[in-house]
């Protein structure tokens, strides 16, 4: 049996390649409202949340001006971004549905309440908070019992802070 890895490990970073840099941006930034905290020339750009050095990494390094990655292959099925608290999951579909764009599903999956789109280059999208754990379901050998129920999308809207 293998030691398991430390418990305090978390993903740092998403690094993404995409067809159109200011396209992408335009996504990351101006839906989501992460902040863009550089610019590597033309071909790559860094965003965060909080002023770290960066959530996600883009770049046109291999893809410039390529179509989509073929959806029944291998490869990223989404990102996840993890919001803090229900309000702020709100405020995330509020921009969502203010840009126009599609959502492919929405569930409270009992542990988490997520909604899924793309971004514009066809990679999954993942917005999400998490139950605090003592809330997860159990079954009755108090084994983890996740589900995929419908996510009410208007009451989370409605939880959403004012905007100022």
């Amino acid at each position: 049996m293998t030691t398991p890895v430390h418990p305090n490990t978390r993903i740092g970073h998403v690094h993404l390649k995409v067809s159109d840099l200011d396209r992408a941006i335009g996504f990351y930034s101006g839906v989501l409202g992460f902040e863009l905290m550089q610019r590597y020339g033309t071909q790559a750009a860094f965003l965060s949340a909080g002023g770290y050095h960066h959530h996600i990494g883009l770049n046109t390094w291999e893809s410039l001006g390529s179509g989509p990655a073929p959806r029944h292959h291998p490869g990223l099925y989404h990102t996840a971004f993890l919001y803090p608290d229900r309000a702020s999951l709100g405020d995330a579909l509020r921009r969502v549905l203010e840009a126009g764009l599609d959502l492919e599903g929405a569930a409270d999956h009992g542990v988490s309440e997520a909604i899924y789109l793309s971004d514009p280059d066809g990679n999954g999208v993942e917005l999400y908070r998490d139950r605090a754990p003592e809330d997860w379901p159990r079954d009755a050998d108090a084994q983890l019992s996740m589900s995929n129920s419908p996510l009410d999308l208007q009451k989370l809207l409605s939880e959403a802070p004012p905007r100022s």
